[in-house]
């Protein structure tokens, strides 16, 4: 880990008024009032991991004094690994030494816009709005810079009246309009390309705008090979199951670009995750993992740093397709030893409600998910829905699975309660994703009740549901697909034939998932497709970890060994739970 301190960051404040030598200058200079109401950011800079700043390389000349355009693209690097807070401190040092840079002001709005995160909250847009005010009030530096701001300015324009994603649209077609203008500019079509995948519409299954955003990023990538906006907002473009494959060499390359940058050391995992690349997954989250404590310690957080969380559970998701319980199991017990974070963002809610979910659903441990307890802190649950609603969703399957029909009732009118928050919150795409736990929650209770049919054919219409839109990038997966819960359920109905077709469509979104596989297999073999299950249980050994203990695999391994020289179709029994406490099925 690294410190670094800019020279100028503990200036006094007279830096904040500099002596102008026109009453023209004094004019043009903003206020001392106006620049403490932005409240900037002060302190050291921060980045962990090797001895010197290596966060890739970039050019981007501004019009301010030559002495700031080395911190200047330094921000800018910080910047494209969202490395936010770091960001704005370096920008804002700018300013306290040239408080008549527009371009500082800009970064500073850029920092606190984060496009592909969480929607900026209030105070953070408020800081975005008055930075770019005082940035047009100043003189013009050039025409371009101008453009650059005024591009910005169109999401911050109105943000107390108008939504977030019709802001961040207006973005994306300002900035079409300046890469137009200035197609010799790199930074101009590498924010274009951010603020398409920002803009996509998540119900959009052609992709349109992340592709057009990733051909723009691979035409740019052979002049500018360690840019790191080029090689970050590649995989973010190509964060689909579909395109994944195509980010894997940006994938493979972002850490070694930028290893200082906690962030970049975590975003490979994102498409390593997408391919079932377990092991490169747990590598890019174990670093990630060190750096952000790193970054607590020096920061001097009272706790955990919010993105360490957002690591853990990646890494949980990857030792669970490994079948690697022990490892997965450590990330619990140290998640429930973090009693503080900074920030608490949706990130955190995510993990906190994720990761223990995630355990006992992987392992069809329904008794301990039927009694999950919501940890009280640190996330104020009722500000995270979304998150809550996971929790919830775990104990109902646990419930339905365990024939305490009365609390998995319960659960479902607590998913419906939260679907209906969300609702009048207008957040369509988490109201969506709690729907498909209502269908799913549903769905089960009916087959519980012996009501096949109408189970089957409601598993199916949230299944289709979940496909309809992509994941959200806070997290590596669903704690369990639909489509993988319904093949879960043909298999109890004994129709392995369906239930194979449900695991490989799965399959094919869902790369190499351990229950996926072994449900697959399983089903091919009840189907009477030796060959198949073969082929399921054979890449399931591939995939697992050495240490891996899940009792599928030793049943994996007795059929394999009854193959090729006997086709005797071997029956393997999974843990439904509930009436038909070890039937031949998920």
């Amino acid at each position: 880990m690294t410190t670094y301190r800019l020279h100028y960051l503990l200036a006094p404040s007279l830096v904040l008024t500099l002596l102008c030598c026109s009453c023209q200058e004094k004019k043009a200079t903003p206020s001392r009032q106006a620049l403490n109401e932005l409240n900037l950011r002060s302190g050291q800079l921060i980045t962990c991991g090797p001895p010197n700043q290596q966060l890739g390389t970039l050019t981007f000349p501004i019009s301010c004094h030559t002495e700031t355009q080395t911190n200047f693209s330094l921000g800018l690097k910080l910047l494209h690994s969202f490395e936010y807070e770091e960001a704005e401190k370096v920008f804002a040092a700018i300013i306290r030494q040239q408080p008549t840079c527009p371009m500082a002001y800009w970064g500073v709005a850029m920092s606190t816009f984060h496009p592909l995160w969480t929607p900026p909250s209030e105070p953070e847009l408020r800081k975005g709005a008055n930075a770019l005010a005082i940035a047009q009030a100043l003189p013009p530096s050039s025409p371009k810079e101008t453009a650059y701001i005024a591009a910005l300015a169109t999401f911050y324009h109105d943000w107390k009246t108008v939504g977030h994603r019709p802001r961040c649209l207006r973005f994306a077609q300002a900035m079409e309009k300046l890469a137009a203008r200035y197609p010799d500019d790199p930074e101009a079509t590498i924010l274009y390309a951010l603020a398409l995948t920002a803009a996509a519409d998540p119900a959009d299954k052609s992709f349109a705008q992340q592709k057009k955003a990733g051909a723009l990023l691979t035409a740019l990538a052979p002049k500018y090979p360690n840019h790191p906006g080029i090689i970050h907002y590649q995989i973010h473009a190509y964060d689909i199951p579909e395109l994944a494959p195509q980010a894997l060499p940006a994938a493979r390359k972002y850490a070694a670009v930028a290893p200082s940058s906690a962030h970049a050391l975590h975003m490979p995992s994102h498409i390593f995750t997408r391919l079932g690349l377990w092991k490169e997954a747990i590598a890019s989250n174990l670093g990630s993992v060190a750096a952000a404590k790193c970054y607590a310690e020096q920061a001097g957080l009272q706790g955990h740093w919010d993105e360490e969380l957002h690591g853990l559970d990646y890494l949980m998701y990857a030792y669970l397709q490994e079948g690697n319980n022990q490892r997965a199991k450590q990330q619990w017990t140290y998640l429930q030893s973090i009693t503080a974070v900074e920030p608490t963002t949706f990130k955190v809610a995510y993990a906190y409600a994720a990761i223990p979910a995630r355990y006992v659903l992987e392992n069809r441990q329904w008794q301990q998910a039927a009694a999950l307890q919501l940890p009280s802190a640190p996330v104020p649950w009722e500000q995270f829905p979304w998150q809550e609603a996971i929790h919830h969703f775990a104990r109902l399957m646990g419930a339905v699975h365990t024939d305490n029909n009365a609390a998995a009732q319960t659960e479902w009118q607590t998913l419906q309660r939260l679907e209906n928050t969300l609702k009048q919150q207008k957040d369509a795409y988490k109201a969506q994703q709690v729907h498909v736990q209502v269908m799913t929650g549903e769905a089960w209770m009916q087959w519980q009740e012996g009501k096949a049919e109408a189970a089957a054919a409601l598993m199916r219409r949230a299944a289709a549901l979940e496909d309809s839109t992509e994941k959200h990038p806070v997290t590596p997966s669903e704690v369990l697909p639909a489509r993988e819960l319904l093949g879960d359920m043909l298999l109890a109905m004994n129709r392995p034939d369906e239930a194979l077709a449900a695991y490989e469509t799965n399959l094919q979104k869902h790369s190499n998932r351990f229950n996926g596989l072994y449900g697959a297999g399983l089903a091919a073999e009840r189907a009477g497709n030796s060959d198949k299950a073969r082929r399921y249980y054979q890449q399931l050994l591939s995939i697992a970890a050495p240490s891996a203990t899940r009792p599928e695999l030793t049943q994996v391994r007795r059929f394999l060994q009854s193959q090729p020289s006997s086709s005797t179709n071997t029956s393997i029994s999974l843990r439904l739970g509930g009436k038909n406490s070890f039937v031949s099925g998920y």
